[in-house]
């Protein structure tokens, strides 16, 4: 299990934060060729991130680079270049249907992995059948531009987006992959941000995309497993593994029944609870 509870968008084209991302705490940095880059930065962006993944010293943190669509002039040689530094994935923009994954599989070869960003009403109507493809291992919600296409209005509660940010989770969970949130613009909005990120957690969301350092800690805190919900799941898989050993296939904690649902749900998160601790290490 990786924690991806901080998953910090960076501009490839910005040398300067290319270097500052190896201090930070994110537990996954997006060097971005994509929307961060103008048209005429484009190649040197490129030639600058694979130099950065060269050179490495990112530490624990895995790598992933968002490469243009590749359908531009700059995507398939992106994939490319992102496959040969040695990218931990790659981010696919706006993937709307699994034949624009399979295209990505083929220019890549045997490695590496394959993030989709679902951020159109087609990607999303489509995430069940993107996320089947065995090379793709997250799903990452583009809310600025879904809330865009869908006509909708920002909102504080989201509701707008809750169908498809719904739909983005059932389809990682039956997949077995990751479903990671979009980005929070208003960085004056700290409320906000974090009301955001209980809804994503709420929601089982892994984590959140970010485009600021400052919002990675509240990321960071509100996606791991509070002291509370620790010392439960330890409780109930030793309420469960005593009722076991009297020879009965539930338990009762605190009052609420406990069977072997809820002990799969408790060693799922004490497991990411150890991955972050050594993430931290």
């Amino acid at each position: 299990m990786r924690p991806r509870r901080s998953v910090l968008f960076m501009p490839g084209s910005n040398t300067r934060a290319l270097e500052k991302a190896r201090t930070l705490a994110a537990d996954v940095l997006i060097l971005d060729l994509e929307d961060a880059v103008a048209p005429e930065m484009k190649l040197e962006a490129r030639t600058e991130v694979a130099a950065a993944l060269r050179a490495g010293g990112y530490g624990r943190r895995e790598i992933v680079v968002r490469v243009n669509a590749l359908s531009t002039p700059w995507g398939r040689d992106d994939v490319a270049a992102a496959a040969a530094a040695g990218a931990d994935a790659i981010l696919l923009p706006k993937v709307e249907a699994a034949e624009t994954v399979s295209a990505a599989v083929a220019a890549l070869g045997p490695a590496p992995a394959v993030w989709c960003m679902l951020e159109t009403p087609r990607g999303i109507l489509n995430a069940a059948a993107i996320a089947t493809n065995p090379r793709v291992t997250a799903l990452v919600m583009g809310t600025s531009d879904l809330t865009k296409d869908l006509h909708a209005r920002v909102t504080r509660e989201r509701l707008p987006l809750v169908t498809s940010l719904q739909l983005c989770v059932l389809a990682a969970r039956s997949a077995g992959i990751t479903a990671l949130d979009g980005v929070h613009l208003d960085l004056d909005d700290d409320a906000g941000f974090a009301a955001a990120c209980r809804q994503a957690a709420d929601f089982g969301f892994e984590g959140k995309t970010l485009i600021h350092p400052r919002q990675i800690a509240l990321a960071n805190e509100l996606f791991a497993p509070a002291a509370g919900e620790v010392d439960w799941a330890r409780r109930v898989i030793a309420a469960h593994a005593d009722a076991l050993a009297r020879g009965h296939g539930v338990a009762v904690l605190d009052g609420r029944l406990v069977e072997n649902l809820h002990v799969d749900d408790a060693r799922r998160v004490l497991a990411l609870t150890d991955a972050i601790a050594e993430r931290t290490k």
